[in-house]
C-alpha cells in the first residue's frame, strides 16, 4: 500500500463522509468541513487528482476513484472504531473524536487490530 501524507488522508476521509451524507462532494464543502482555505483545498484536490485518487467533472463535483476510496474507507473505519473505543473507556465524546483523528493516521496495523479485538470482545462494534 502506498503511503500518503496525513493531510491527504484527511481530505480523502472528509470526501467519503460528504459523499455518504450528501451524495456529492464539492471543494467548498471540503474547506468548510476541514476548516481550511479554498486555495488549500484547490491545491490538495489538484494533487489528489494528479495522483489518481479522485476525479472531477466539469461542474466541479469530485468523485473518489478506487485507490482514493480504499484509503478513505480505511481511515474512516479507524476513526469510527477508535472514537467508539475511546468513549467506551470513559473519554469525553469531543475529546475521543479529536484524539481518534490524531491516532488514526499513525497507529500500526498490529495495534489497530488489537484494539479491534478488544472492541469486539467488549461488544463495542
Amino acid at each position: 500500500m502506498m503511503k500518503i501524507h496525513e493531510s491527504a488522508e484527511d481530505y480523502l476521509e472528509a470526501m467519503l463522509m460528504m459523499q455518504e451524507k450528501n451524495g456529492f462532494i464539492r471543494s467548498v464543502d471540503i474547506a468548510k468541513k476541514l476548516g481550511v482555505t479554498k486555495p488549500s483545498v484547490s491545491y490538495a484536490v489538484k494533487q489528489l487528482r494528479e495522483n489518481g485518487y479522485i476525479s472531477m467533472d466539469k461542474e466541479g463535483h469530485i468523485t473518489l476513484r478506487k485507490s482514493g476510496m480504499e484509503i478513505a474507507s480505511r481511515i474512516y473505519k479507524r476513526h469510527v472504531l477508535l472514537t467508539k473505543y475511546l468513549e467506551h473507556i470513559g473519554v469525553d465524546p469531543k475529546v475521543a473524536e479529536a484524539d481518534a483523528c490524531k491516532m488514526e493516521h499513525d497507529m500500526s496495523e498490529e495495534t489497530f487490530e488489537a484494539i479491534c479485538r478488544q472492541a469486539r470482545a467488549a461488544q463495542i462494534v
